[in-house]
């Protein structure tokens, strides 16, 4: 009998243990989780979704169902990252955009013919003061569209205009002061945090130069310096809101100078800033490789080389795996063979007498080399376009066309009757590695532009394009090359 007890006492203990040891696992578990409850008077969706921004994407974050109470019930184990989140009805419709962040376990109450006014949050402080301003910011700028309307409808020479402008500008100022105040209140706060980035870049005033004009370079220079002073590259969290990705586009695409040398210099100086944090330095990279992947800009593939050089190739992209690293390096080995300020690879291809011809054999003050197909229409019209050129052009142009066709006597009868007085070789029959691989040839018609010693200096270009850029690069020549060149 006391054997029992003791045996009944020390299971007791222990089964109240486990589940102290329980409820406090469960507890810890719970309080690292989120619980957003939503309440939306007027709404007939029986499914809401919870949506975040990463960079200028949206991806589903959770999905709740309408409950007894007509309530919806995120929930999770793990914390959600910190961002802008969107809560959408079944028909993908957007109904609000809320905060995320250190507090992770609210209400938020509305009725939807009332979005965003009349918006009520319970334990978020984040959300509260973000929706105070926006609702503050709609009614002053209502207050500005009136005015403005007034101003429109007096004319610019009314007595009265300097008046509205003043209210214009006070009311502005008025939102401004906002944003600065809620800053100033709530350093620690994501909103505090929102609001700064949302603020554009402010250059500092120019000095004035001795011929009286402001110092336009120290302008840009000073707004190039601050740009990123009010939106944090390493912070994580504006990764998930529209802010980010935009701030970065910009920068790269309107405010760095649109050449490689500027642009590989500035994101290395970029991805330095977003290093620190994991996320950002992912995007950082990943944004860059992309960008400039994809850019119809002649010459930007020298950024995309210069990025697969030197974070997928040295292992730097950790995301990436083996089978997209190996993609990317031999995409870059193919586009490094054709980057501009490259000597041309050498074509040793037979021409219309049967004899191998090389490229590198005839002299040329510049050197246009066409890839294209006899029956393919858009190498007709480039063709014609480029013959006519041909014709009148006085800068020692030499054209070497490179048939694509696998027929020598359908090639041969095209340049017979377009009568197409130019260096003819054919692209099937070749003594150098297959063109396609040299020139990065993926459709016709493509154009080379090289330079005397057989350097390209443009590609992909269209005829039309070819005398404004000759002209222009020729005016950016030393004068002895250009005297060179002309001899």
């Amino acid at each position: 009998m006391k054997n029992n007890y003791t045996l009944s006492v020390n299971w007791f203990r222990h089964f109240v243990t486990t589940l102290i040891l329980s409820a406090l696992i469960f507890n810890s578990v719970f309080a690292d989780g989120y619980k957003i409850v939503v309440k939306f008077n007027g709404i007939q969706d029986t499914v809401c979704y919870l949506a975040n921004y990463y960079g200028d994407k949206t991806y589903l974050t959770d999905t709740a169902y309408r409950s007894k109470k007509d309530e919806f019930v995120f929930h999770g184990d793990s914390v959600l990252p910190g961002g802008i989140y969107i809560l959408a009805g079944q028909s993908n419709n957007k109904y609000l955009e809320l905060i995320v962040d250190q507090d992770q376990k609210f209400t938020v109450s509305a009725s939807l013919n009332r979005l965003p006014h009349g918006v009520k949050f319970k334990d978020s402080p984040d959300n509260r003061i973000f929706f105070d301003y926006i609702n503050f910011s709609i009614i002053k700028r209502q207050e500005v569209e009136k005015l403005s309307k007034r101003k429109s409808v007096l004319g610019n020479k009314h007595d009265s205009v300097a008046l509205l402008n003043a209210q214009i500008k006070n009311l502005l100022n008025e939102i401004e002061n906002k944003e600065n105040e809620i800053i100033t209140d709530y350093p620690d706060r994501f909103v505090s945090t929102l609001l700064k980035a949302m603020q554009e870049p402010k250059a500092k005033p120019a000095p004035i130069l001795e011929n009286g004009n402001e110092d336009s370079t120290f302008i840009y220079q000073s707004f190039k310096r601050h740009y990123w002073d009010n939106l944090s590259p390493k912070d994580e969290r504006l990764l998930r809101t529209p802010l980010y990705h935009k701030r970065l586009e910009d920068y790269f695409s309107k405010v760095i100078y649109q050449h490689p040398d500027s642009l590989i210099t500035e994101a290395e100086n970029f991805i330095k800033k977003a290093k620190p944090n994991r996320e950002t330095y992912k995007y950082a990279i990943w944004f860059l490789t992309y960008k400039f992947e994809t850019s119809k800009i002649m010459g930007f593939d020298e950024i995309f080389v210069h990025m697969v050089d030197n974070y997928y190739a040295k292992g730097e992209a950790y995301w990436a795996d083996s089978s997209v690293v190996k993609s990317l390096v031999e995409r870059s080995d193919e586009l490094r063979k054709v980057l501009i300020g490259n000597y041309a690879q050498e074509l040793i291809l037979i021409d219309t007498a049967g004899t191998f011809k090389s490229l590198y054999s005839f002299p040329a003050n510049y050197m246009i080399v066409l890839f294209y197909e006899s029956d393919c229409s858009h190498c007709k019209k480039e063709i014609k376009e480029l013959k006519d050129w041909y014709l009148d052009n006085s800068i020692n142009a030499k054209i070497f066309a490179v048939n694509t066709d696998t027929s020598l006597v359908k090639w041969k009868k095209f340049i017979t009757e377009q009568e197409l007085n130019w260096i003819h070789v054919n692209g099937t029959r070749s003594i150098t590695q297959d063109y396609h691989f040299l020139y990065d040839i993926r459709t016709t018609p493509t154009i080379y532009l090289l330079d005397n010693k057989k350097k390209i200096i443009a590609k992909r270009l269209k005829t039309d394009q070819l005398f404004p850029f000759l002209e222009n690069y020729e005016k950016r020549l030393p004068s002895e090359s250009n005297s060179e060149l002309n001899k």
